[in-house]
């Protein structure tokens, strides 16, 4: 299937999706809602990691950002909360690019790029859980006030719906970079550095770029989880459960394709509800799930769910 058929149809399960929460219960909705959240951050992990080439141990430091960030200034600086998004959201970029500056100008690729990203994220978890103005191991809880001005809906179905808008318009984002000059620099950086820059390209200035883009569309992730959930403390913003997430979601759906990470999200946690809804609430069930679905994907499906249905729906036109 071609990629312009990738994103047709699954511009239609969006919509699909959409009906959804207009009919259905509040935990459905939690569901759809916490698996956008990280479709999304694997969507900006997807930009760097799957189109780019430079695999990330460390988008927590995105995400745990721009969380950070729309609840600090909400709680300490009276921030209104539609204010304080876009300024989480460029946090999280400034982050990317500062770690980009420092690790790609040191020509550092490959492991060592993924240990760095995961070191990163893990000292700034540790800031977040010893400093008093995050709120330490207690983190931060954003008062209750519902009403769209304060971005806290009464109804959990619009939350829904401004999830399926945002995975959307980063979808139409990603599907234009994939088609741009931009994009192929990052194949082309993916495929074999020394000869992207033996035809011209600039190897740090294309790395700095998506790496700041992809923080930017994780760091939104972590401003939509705070003002979904209402609080944020170092394990949950800088834990290693979003980078985890967010890889394995791509990977799942299919790494490099507009598609994988939406798709993967979905499966990954659906999958992940359905085991601890059979086996009941065993402790960890679900990351058991995660694992034996990743090892499934690598063994049978190494280009993912959107690659084995490009193969199968191949397989049919021959026929």
């Amino acid at each position: 299937m071609k990629g312009r058929d990738d994103l047709r149809l699954l511009l239609v399960l969006l919509a699909v999706l959409a009906v959804v929460p207009a009919v259905a219960s509040n935990l459905v909705i939690n569901f759809l809602v916490t698996a956008l959240i990280v479709a999304l951050a694997a969507q900006g992990w997807n930009i760097l990691g799957g189109i780019g080439g430079q695999i990330s141990f460390g988008h927590a430091a995105f995400f745990g950002t721009g969380a950070y960030v729309t609840e600090l200034l909400q709680l300490r600086l009276g921030w209104n909360a539609w204010a304080t998004a876009p300024i989480g959201i460029l946090a999280g970029a400034l982050v990317g690019w500062a770690i980009g500056a420092m690790v790609f100008r040191a020509r550092l690729r490959g492991s060592y790029f993924a240990l760095v990203t995961l070191a990163f994220a893990e000292v700034m978890r540790i800031l977040a859980n010893a400093l008093d103005f995050t709120g330490g191991a207690s983190g931060l809880l954003l008062k209750l006030q519902p009403g769209a001005e304060a971005f806290q809906f009464t109804s959990r179905a619009v939350f829904a719906w401004i999830a399926i808008a945002l995975v959307a318009l980063v979808l139409l984002g990603t599907r234009h970079i994939t088609r741009s000059r931009f994009g192929a620099q990052l194949v082309a950086v993916r495929e074999n550095e020394d000869a992207a820059r033996a035809l011209g390209v600039d190897i740090v200035a294309t790395k700095l770029r998506a790496i700041t883009l992809s923080a930017a569309i994780t760091a939104a992730a972590g401003v939509f989880y705070a003002q979904y959930f209402l609080y944020i403390d170092s394990q949950i913003g800088y834990g290693t459960w979003i980078s985890v997430e967010a890889l394995l979601a791509s990977i799942i759906g299919g790494v490099g394709t507009v598609a994988g990470p939406v798709i993967g999200a979905l499966a990954l946690h659906g999958l992940g509800e359905l085991t601890k809804g059979l086996a009941g609430q065993i402790t960890g069930i679900d990351l058991v799930t995660f694992g034996l679905l990743l090892v499934a994907a690598i063994a049978f499906a190494p280009s993912g769910i959107v690659g084995a249905w490009r193969r199968y729906r191949g397989s049919r036109h021959r026929a």
